[in-house]
């Protein structure tokens, strides 16, 4: 399976997130090594405020993993 690079923008009214494509990779160190250089890329005046790097099996189920809305993480409750 391959790995997708992707700009980030969530709505902060509606929490709806918008996505850009960026790349796609079959080797993990490549993908990685180009989110890190877009995420240092990115500036106040972008649209965009993160890049993100997602494990699918295809386009359509990365898009789908990066637009589900995440729960909370609650730390230091047991």
């Amino acid at each position: 399976m391959p790995y997708f690079v992707y700009y980030i923008a969530e709505n902060a009214e509606t929490k709806v997130k918008k996505l850009d494509y960026i790349d796609e990779f079959d080797n993990f160190k490549a993908a990685r090594g180009l989110a890190r250089e877009k995420r240092s890329e990115l500036s106040q005046e972008s649209d965009f405020q993160d890049c993100r790097l997602i494990f699918a099996k295809n386009k359509v189920e990365a898009e789908k993993l990066l637009s589900a809305p995440r729960e909370e993480r609650i730390i230091g409750e047991d």
